[in-house]
């Protein structure tokens, strides 16, 4: 299933993913920061995404540094670095969470929403 994420221009919440809704009470399944501030500009260094989502990773038993499956780099379509978060993070690491939406809200980043469809259980 293809997943269709569209910025959105206000703050991101730092309420448990529970709390976090859009208008028509629509729940939020995950949030992408995207490496472009409010203003359009990209935002250095280029390789935030991977340092931010290095903070949230483990060495597995093989000695190799594995990400969070609930904190991932990646691009958008335009070629933005980005970093998807997986809400559901609240639950396990509340303080990582909220150090995430914090990261957001300083850098002044773009968020896009995907947003969780409560009858079908899809992301949209």
């Amino acid at each position: 299933m293809h997943t269709q994420i569209q910025p959105h221009s206000s703050s991101l919440p730092s309420s448990p993913p529970d709390a976090l809704q859009l208008p028509m009470s629509v729940i939020i399944a995950s949030f992408t920061i995207i490496g472009r501030t409010q203003d359009g500009k990209q935002f250095r260094p280029s390789d935030w995404a991977d340092r931010l989502c290095g903070i949230m990773s483990v060495f597995g038993a093989d000695r190799k540094m594995k990400f969070s499956p609930y904190v991932r780099p990646g691009s958008m379509p335009g070629g933005e670095k980005c970093v998807m978060v997986d809400v559901r993070l609240y639950k396990l690491e509340p303080l990582a969470y909220k150090f995430l939406v914090n990261f957001a809200k300083d850098n002044e980043l773009q968020v896009a929403y995907a947003e969780d469809d409560p009858t079908t259980g899809a992301i949209n």
